[in-house]
């Protein structure tokens, strides 16, 4: 005999459990509290045993909005996930640890390479939670604070404590944060050009990848997003002449740029320079696509965008913390590389 939720079954034998609400966990909304610890259920699932009852919080009903303390007790019911879903809880993330730049029981600060995912999703089977997750079983309590894109590099917070996760993301919401990236951009950007200031909206293509794009600042769908710009750094890289880019094509002009962001968009600096004409070296989604087959034959290989400074206020200590990650070796070579370049004839 099997009970049905959904597409999926468990055998009718499966108890359900009691769970006590550790105090890393108080203060989560219910919903949240379950997602976590049901891993791989669908939302859509948890909802549904929050509505029906088969939840309960110290042995009564509850919303998905309550939330939970320290001590309750949490009644699970006994859910089962899809065998697709269970292939991959079977086959988990592989342990990893990253580079650390700071770490103390409240947090840890992680330089993250390139080309690796924050976390699981979109097509992704895992990412730097999952890895650091199995790398330190003992852990129990880590989240991040905020996202990285894929393709970008440099710090990136995780939270220790539930304290931590929500004074930190309470600091980043309300742009008491000071980040600050490195990014390369095609072009000589003008040294009087230091604030963008333009509404970007956030849309899925056909095929369901996410983009997003710069709109005007009365479209009911844009989201304010400002960025600062300062010029650090003109660099001359010789390049063969591409086809349809000009005459002046064998000597590519580049600039490399400190930017500050004050709001945190999706993709917020890769669209607000390149909507400026000037895009991100390297970038595979809103960048020149022929350049950057070009800039791949001369070493490099992904987008010149690295997370390179931070600050913020210490969640427990109130201490204002600066942390800096160095360029990656590969866009320090490239650097290195394109300044040692001989001038073009």
């Amino acid at each position: 005999m099997k009970r049905i939720i959904g597409a999926a079954a468990f055998p009718a034998s499966e108890q359900a459990k009691l769970v006590e609400v550790d105090p890393d966990s108080a203060g989560q909304r219910l919903d949240n509290f379950l997602i976590r610890r049901l891993k791989g259920v669908p939302k859509t699932h948890v909802y549904r045993i929050i509505r029906s009852g088969e939840v309960r919080l110290n042995k009564g009903r509850a919303a998905a909005d309550t939330r939970v303390a320290a001590g309750d007790m949490v009644r699970l019911p006994p859910v089962r996930i899809s065998e697709k879903v269970a292939e991959k809880l079977e086959k988990p993330a592989p342990a990893r640890e990253f580079p650390v730049l700071f770490e103390d029981e409240h947090l840890l600060a992680i330089d993250k390479p390139a080309g690796v995912a924050v976390h699981g999703g979109s097509g992704v089977s895992f990412g730097v939670i999952e890895q650091l997750r199995q790398a330190r079983p003992g852990a129990r309590f880590l989240e991040l604070v905020h996202r990285l894109d894929r393709e970008t590099s440099g710090i990136l917070l995780v939270a220790k404590k539930r304290s931590a996760l929500t004074r930190l993301q309470d600091q980043f919401r309300e742009r008491e944060t000071g980040k600050t990236y490195l990014a390369l951009v095609v072009g000589s950007w003008p040294a009087n050009r230091k604030v963008i200031d333009v509404p970007l909206h956030k849309y899925l293509q056909a095929d369901g990848e996410r983009r997003v794009k710069v709109v005007a600042r009365d479209d009911p769908d844009g989201m304010r997003s400002i960025t600062l710009v300062k010029v650090a750094q003109r660099i001359s890289l010789p390049l063969p002449r591409q086809e349809g880019r000009g005459e002046d094509s064998t000597g590519d002009v580049f600039t490399l740029l400190e930017v500050t962001i004050k709001t945190g968009r999706t993709h917020q600096i890769r669209v607000h320079l390149a909507s400026q004409g000037h895009p991100i070296a390297g970038d595979d989604k809103y960048g020149d696509f022929e350049l950057n087959k070009a800039l791949h034959k001369e070493g490099l290989k992904r987008m010149y965008l690295h997370a390179w400074r931070l600050q913020f206020d210490h969640p427990a200590t109130g201490e204002r913390i600066e942390l800096i990650a160095a360029l990656p070796p590969e866009l320090r070579k490239f650097a290195d590389h394109a300044l040692a370049a001989p001038a073009p004839l």
